[in-house]
């Protein structure tokens, strides 16, 4: 029997993505997708599918090689069986499926339980070309995915180049009708991304708070300084501390009223001096309780000012308010445009990133697959079959049941007439014993009382079946020691 090596390489079922080539928004995912056991089994099969085994035939020339297309053999005894049609002729059959019918007799592809491996076997006489045809079949399966993604990211850059050009059509349509839309209605866009009516009615309502805020302050300062000019009490407030006049009086007062102070020690209160600077003191407060009076009127002209310029403030924004109650439709009109068109362009933008990653694949060949070998064919010189031992056991034990069979087939079939040929040659045992004669002794009888043993005679007549008593007499002189 000719001697068959079979040779075994695995290969690794994962997702082998590169995190690198993804695109910006999904770097971030981990799980790309789960692998389950019809993953697996549909990588079985493509493993054992015709377009793989057809690349693995072309490169190892199985084509020339006897063993695997029956044409190139010798005459074998097996030829007559199938001349006379028992077995398949393969002469019958084209040079491919000939090729392909051994190819697949001598490979196996299954899937280890509970993990993601396939192993793949290839037998061969050859060991070399065993060992050879496993790794070739894994890394041609490797390749086969590659191919598939790569087919797959040029087909989508097509299909998607295609789908750009419209989306863009679109897009530069619905744009056009936003601005053509903004120009009837008069709904600029202002910063901010925002409505010029919009910005211009959030700015007035700012003006009108500061406005009405900075009346309020103006009037509050006024007031505090006209009570206390009419109560006659010290001007704290900070507008007169920030007049320059007030403060130089000020001083001034303070220093006619150190040298008062200083004078009223050697001096009458009724002394001309003394007289002459208190007059001076009266002229300076009243200098800076006229002085007050003007900030008071100032402050209340600011005021006056503060208020009507609220009031041109809060008519314009009542204004601007009727105005954008106005166009509120036309408003809502232009946002559904501006809505279309942005979705329009967010379709596109993905579009187009989907575009540029699919092109860059296609282009750098950045489709791994998504398997890698984890073992490989190492050729040994141990054949696979035939196994010695099993053959021989299992050949041994055949012939001996058949060599059973054959005697108790015998046994049974042949029982029944040596039945009857026992009866026809056995006398009737109730028939009375015949008298045996008695015949002369060569020998004398020994003195144990045994008989003496008879010489062996052949005789060509067949003996007459003794009775039992003789058969046991006769034993008994076969064993006796004399």
């Amino acid at each position: 029997m000719t001697p068959r090596y079979k040779f075994e390489a695995r290969v690794l079922i994962e997702g082998r993505e590169n995190i690198f080539l993804r695109p910006e928004a999904e770097k971030s995912m981990t799980d790309r997708g789960t692998i389950d056991a019809e993953t697996v089994t549909s990588q079985v099969q493509l493993i054992l599918s015709r377009e793989l085994a057809r690349e693995v035939i072309k490169e190892l020339e199985l084509t020339e090689s006897p063993e695997f297309n029956a044409a190139l053999k010798e005459f074998s005894p097996l030829s007559v069986l199938r001349t006379i049609g028992i077995l398949k002729d393969p002469m019958s059959m084209t040079l491919e499926e000939r090729v392909l019918a051994a190819y697949y007799d001598r490979l196996t592809a299954f899937a280890l339980d509970k993990s993601r491996v396939i192993s793949i076997e290839f037998q061969s006489a050859d060991p070399e070309l065993a060992a050879r045809g496993a790794n070739l079949i894994a890394e041609k399966y490797l390749s086969l995915q590659q191919v598939a993604k790569q087919d797959q990211a040029r087909s989508a850059g097509v299909w998607l180049s295609g789908e750009l050009e419209k989306l863009r059509s679109k897009v530069s349509e619905a744009e056009a009708k936003v601005e053509d839309y903004r120009a009837k209605s008069n709904l600029f866009i202002g910063s901010n991304n925002t409505s010029l009516v919009n910005q211009q009615l959030t700015e007035l309502s700012s003006q009108v708070s500061a406005a009405r805020a900075q009346k309020a302050d103006t009037e509050a300062r006024a007031r505090q300084i006209r009570e206390a000019l009419r109560s006659g009490q010290s001007l704290d407030s900070s507008d007169v501390a920030n007049s320059e006049l007030i403060r130089r009086l000020s001083e001034q007062r303070v220093t006619l009223r150190a040298q008062l102070a200083e004078q009223s020690s050697t001096l009458l209160p009724q002394h001309p001096r003394i007289k002459e600077m208190r007059a001076q003191i009266a002229d300076f407060d009243q200098q800076i309780r006229a002085e007050g009076d003007r900030l008071v009127r100032s402050l209340e002209s600011e005021a006056r000012v503060a208020g009507n310029r609220l009031e041109t403030l809060t008519a314009n924004l009542d204004q601007f308010k009727r105005q954008t109650a106005s166009t509120s439709d036309q408003d809502v009109q232009l946002r559904a445009l501006e809505r279309e068109a942005k979705s329009q362009r967010d379709l596109f933008e993905s579009y187009l990133a989907k575009y540029r990653d699919a092109t860059a694949r296609d282009s750098i060949a950045a489709a791994p697959a998504d398997a890698r070998i984890i073992s490989r064919a190492v050729v040994t010189n141990v054949p696979y079959f035939p196994k010695k031992m099993p053959i021989m056991l299992i050949a041994a034990f055949g012939t001996f049941c058949l060599a059973a069979a054959f005697v108790v087939t015998a046994a049974l079939l042949g029982g029944d007439s040596n039945r009857q040929a026992r009866r026809k040659t056995d006398p009737d045992p109730e028939a009375p014993y015949a008298p045996v004669p008695v015949r002369q002794r060569l020998y004398p009888a020994p003195a144990t009382g045994c008989l003496p043993r008879r010489p062996c005679r052949k005789r060509s007549h067949r003996r007459p079946s003794r009775p039992p008593r003789l058969r046991r007499l006769r034993r008994r002189l076969r064993h006796c020691p004399a």
